[in-house]
């Protein structure tokens, strides 16, 4: 599995769902001017950007394992504080901000309770933590329709239905484990449209994440059987593939 890839990749392969789950989830966490904000596991800045149109550049700050990624928001926001790091080790001092959020990137912490505690300790006092997840187990992410189809045709595929927060109530459970406080759950739902199924398919084969790493790893004929059978299961193009995601809301500890 690779995050370390070129901003574009990553931006043909999930940005087109995660571009408008950004907005929502900044709509819902409700920051805007004046709040100085947090998006830990930026990638390549999907959610950095509507932080910035919302609280401005100098009220954003952004960080991630990801050289590369770290790179390419800087290139974008050269005002923003962009920062090399991971979750579970956030460099930035206590009650440094009114609000920490993680979009699509607690299930690939190496430790979520850690990474959530250290939302909320750089987070001041009853300010508002903040984190989604796909809903992998429900079969309603964006990846869904490959994982079936790749399991379908071998069972030892990895899938993602068992990481951290792809199932309802975990996000809450990690978050009191994490001791956050006032943990609220809820859910957002986007709806893309396709006009053809290459166009849907072909941001799998640019080696993004573990859908990235698997398919690379597949011999070409049986990488075209999973190819056909996401074809078969999906509708006719043009199609709307609709995706949600689990969310949590919580206060840091006060």
């Amino acid at each position: 599995m690779s995050f370390d890839v070129a901003a574009d990749a990553y931006l043909r392969f999930m940005g087109r769902y995660s571009v408008p789950l950004a907005e929502q989830l900044v709509d819902l966490v409700g920051v805007g001017r004046g709040d100085r904000v947090l998006d830990v596991g930026c990638g390549p800045g999907v959610l950095t950007a509507p932080l910035v149109e919302r609280c401005g550049p100098g009220g954003v700050a952004a960080v991630d394992p990801s050289p590369s990624f770290v790179a390419a928001v800087r290139r974008l926001f050269p005002a923003v504080d962009v920062r090399e790091g991971a979750a579970e080790a956030l460099p930035y001092a206590d009650d440094g901000f009114d609000a920490a959020l993680a979009q699509l990137v607690v299930h690939f912490m190496t430790d979520p309770v850690a990474g959530l505690r250290e939302m909320g300790r750089v987070t001041r006092p009853n300010g508002c933590v903040a984190a989604s997840v796909w809903d992998f187990a429900g079969g309603k992410a964006p990846l869904s329709v490959f994982w079936q189809a790749a399991q379908e045709l071998d069972p030892a595929a990895p899938g993602e239905a068992d990481r951290a927060g792809a199932r309802e109530g975990d996000l809450v459970e990690i978050a009191q484990a994490a001791g956050l406080r006032n943990v609220r759950p809820t859910a957002l739902t986007i709806r893309i449209g396709f006009e053809s199924y290459d166009e849907w398919w072909a941001p799998y084969l640019d080696g993004v994440g573990p859908v990235g790493s698997y398919v690379a790893s597949l011999d070409p004929d049986h990488r075209r059987r999973v190819e056909e059978r996401c074809r078969e299961l999906l509708p006719d193009p043009p199609f709307e593939q609709e995706s949600s995601a689990w969310v949590v809301l919580a206060q840091a500890p006060g």
